[in-house]
């Protein structure tokens, strides 16, 4: 099956949201979806255990080069998500897409125009694109 483009993606979501039309609406719900995805995540630390976070200073040099910087910085991430979280992360981060391409539809953005924006400003900016 082939996914749906960016395009008929935000079509259908342009369909389906009747409930929650207004853009304050659009924007609490995207809120508590982010925080939904959040709470996913923790749970299947905390909950679940299948992966297990082990968070502290990164160490980095200026005089790094990328590559070493790439091998030297952690995720502080372990394990990998069991069958269960995976699908119930891969739910929150979905319902969080829903809610922020139906913001997309009320403000008459294009999803694919911010991907592809975006995309063009990590080949421009690689790197320093985030700091």
């Amino acid at each position: 099956m082939n996914a749906p483009t960016l395009d008929q993606f935000q079509q259908q979501v342009s369909e389906l949201l009747l409930r929650h039309r207004s853009l304050l609406d659009v924007l609490s719900k995207l809120g508590q979806s982010g925080a939904s995805v959040n709470r996913a995540v923790t749970k299947a630390v905390t909950d679940c255990g299948c992966i297990e976070l082990n968070a502290r200073k990164q160490q980095y040099s200026d005089e790094s080069n990328l590559q070493d910087a790439k091998e030297t910085l952690e995720s502080h991430l372990a394990g990998s998500l069991c069958e269960h979280c995976n699908e119930v992360l891969k739910s929150e981060l979905g319902r969080n897409l829903f809610y922020m391409t139906a913001l997309c539809n009320l403000l008459q953005i294009q999803l694919d125009e911010v991907v592809a924006d975006e995309y063009d400003k990590c080949s421009t900016l690689g790197l320093f694109n985030l700091t």
